[in-house]
């Protein structure tokens, strides 16, 4: 946005009833969402454009179903503040936002530095970046901090590309130990086994074979490879369900996967923890396939169809065969 010719802007005008409370929250939080500064008690303000003034619409209409009041007007200022002082709140709050994201990147960076990628930064790189993506819509008039975090993210990507350049031999040495085997785990499987079976066959061992267990039963023979179950090789650590332990012990960086250990994670431990829109379908298709099939061998068979489709949905490219 040009700043050196005057600004016109939108004032976005409201009241809201005492109560409920929420509601006070609510309206803050939309106006926060569409980058609104507010001026005083009531009164935001944004540039002046077809976009912001749906933004302000979108929000009016929510103010009024809710029993508030609101207008939107547009206007030029002529006493008072002036225009660079609004465009100075703008960068004032921005950059706020700005050193928060730069006080996390440089934390990540510095573990990096001191224990290498734990297989987290990866994921910390992509999500720190998109929120720097999407600021970028509501930074109108270029707040100083945005390119401090952007060297920062910068540091950590290369950081990363680093490590990755050690990583394959270890990565090889490790999945060669767990190549042609049985892997043994608990009957009745359910999201996070039917997903660890399916890594297991498409990025780990391609000639695995699964054995299926009763809880009753004695523990699997010494050479078979236990996973989500009771002093498995591969379960659950703290909060990282199995599939994600996987992940992380074989060295598999590969953003895809990620995020579908993202989505098995909620399924699994049901904490909400990352949010990912694809969670309740993934989840709602699994518990099919469970209801419709009492073989775990066919419930692995079509669970791997459904994450084989997944997966090429996020890497733009089919899972190895």
């Amino acid at each position: 946005m040009n700043t050196s010719e005057p600004t016109s802007w939108l004032l976005f005008i409201h009241q809201l009833p005492p109560h409920p409370a929420y509601l006070r929250v609510k309206t803050g939080r939309r106006l926060a969402k569409v980058g609104a500064v507010a001026l005083k008690n009531g009164v935001y303000v944004l540039p002046n454009s077809d976009e912001t003034r749906e933004d302000f619409q979108w929000i009016a209409r929510e103010v009024m179903a809710d029993g508030g009041e609101a207008s939107i007007s547009a206007a030029q200022f002529l006493h008072g503040l002036d225009d660079g002082a609004i465009r100075a709140l703008f960068r004032e709050a921005r950059d706020a936002f700005y050193a928060e994201l730069l006080e996390t990147v440089r934390e990540v960076v510095a573990s990096v530095r001191m224990n290498g990628d734990s297989g987290g930064a990866r994921r910390e790189y992509h999500r720190l970046r998109r929120k720097l993506n999407d600021m970028d819509a509501l930074d109108f008039f270029q707040a100083p901090l945005r390119n401090e975090v952007e060297t920062a993210l910068l540091t950590l990507r290369n950081l990363l590309e680093n490590t990755d350049a050690t990583a394959p031999t270890t990565q090889e040495a490790m999945i060669h130990e767990f190549r042609n085997r049985t892997w043994a785990t608990r009957a009745g499987v359910h999201t996070d086994r039917i997903a660890s079976a399916w890594l297991i066959k498409r990025f780990i061992d391609p000639e695995a074979r699964f054995r299926f267990v009763m809880e009753s039963e004695s523990p699997p023979p010494g050479n078979d490879v236990r996973f989500d179950m009771f002093q498995a090789d591969f379960t659950h650590e703290g909060d990282a369900c199995t599939f994600e332990v996987l992940l992380r012990r074989m060295g598999l960086r590969d953003e895809a996967l990620n995020t579908i250990g993202e989505i098995v994670h909620d399924i699994d431990l049901k904490d909400g923890k990352f949010g990912r829109l694809e969670t309740a379908g993934l989840a709602c298709i699994m518990a099919g396939i469970a209801t419709a099939n009492d073989r775990d061998e066919t419930r692995l068979e079509r669970g791997a169809a459904l994450l084989d489709s997944l997966y090429s949905s996020l890497a733009g490219q089919p899972p190895p065969a």
